[in-house]
């Protein structure tokens, strides 16, 4: 029997030890956070849930890569039914990376939400990022009222969908952890579930950020360079969901690279060692929904 949207968005909010239903109070989190893996087609998104990861969310520039395109470049309709493979592909709650809900427009970030809900998906991000590298970041009450057409209508959606909100600054040239924190805040206080700054320069900055919007779980980017904290002091500073971005995307297409290199550079073929078995990767590929329905 396969899982109902319902259940996926209780379990994941659970991951978060957030309530199932609106309206109830935030349980403050235990030490500890998850990991929630980033697919970047279907086939990403089997390997992972084979694995063991316990929920998924898409990535913008993994998928874009994918594409053969730069971030920023997919469409809302390519993102959409870019979530819906993945969530087609596994029983696991998938969340989806929305970028700035694909409009400045607040209704057109409530649409988005709802489309999101529609393509399978139980979780969400709205971002403060304009998409304009001249004015990269919303102004405050903007960013807070698309924030809350965002909050709006996940609440009235007929499950727990977990919203997202993410403050761009440390991403785009703004080293203000002030107004970071300030803008978390906000979201926090216009009902965002989940709070989000990537980017964030030291252990001491994550660690204020956790600090100011507690009890709400806040989200940090692992994988990046230079930034590269463990899980175990992530969650040491208070943090309660650890992405992984694009950086496996990244990595997977640098061992391509530099496979491909050695074929043209070299003639030699001695990256086929390296190359994952045949039938390990058959085995996570395998439909598990259609063995368990046949069994």
């Amino acid at each position: 029997m396969s899982v109902t949207q319902a259940e996926k968005a209780r379990k994941f909010r659970a991951l978060h030890r957030l309530p199932s239903e609106s309206g109830a109070p935030i349980i403050p989190a235990p030490p500890g956070a998850f990991i929630i893996a980033n697919p970047w087609d279907a086939g990403s998104a089997r390997i992972l849930a084979g694995i063991g990861f316990e929920a998924l969310t898409t990535t913008s520039s993994g998928y874009a890569m994918s594409l053969g395109r730069r971030d920023g470049s997919v469409t809302r309709d390519e993102a959409l039914a870019h979530a819906r493979s993945i969530v087609a592909v596994t029983d696991l709650p998938v969340a989806a990376d929305l970028e700035n809900c694909f409009g400045d427009d607040p209704k057109t970030v409530a649409e988005t939400i709802r489309l999101a809900a529609a393509a399978g998906l139980v979780g969400g991000s709205v971002e403060d990022f304009t998409g304009d590298d001249q004015h990269p970041i919303y102004d405050f009450s903007f960013a807070v009222e698309r924030v809350t057409a965002a909050v709006e209508e996940a609440r009235s959606l007929p499950f727990p969908f977990t919203l997202t909100a993410r403050a761009e600054n440390f991403l785009h040239g703004r080293a203000d952890l002030d107004d970071t924190t300030r803008r978390l805040r906000a979201f926090a206080d216009a009902g965002a579930d989940v709070l989000f700054a990537p980017g964030l320069p030291s252990l001491e900055a994550i660690l204020a950020v956790c600090a100011a919007v507690a009890p709400h779980p806040v989200n940090v980017l692992a994988g990046m360079k230079g930034l590269a904290f463990s899980a175990v002091e992530l969650a040491a500073a208070g943090v309660r969901r650890i992405s992984i971005g694009g950086s496996l995307a990244r990595f997977a297409y640098g061992s391509f690279l530099a496979a491909a290199r050695e074929v043209l550079q070299t003639g030699t073929f001695v990256y086929v060692d390296r190359a994952l078995p045949r039938n390990e990767l058959d085995g996570l590929m395998m439909d598990k929904k259609r063995s368990a329905g046949m069994e």
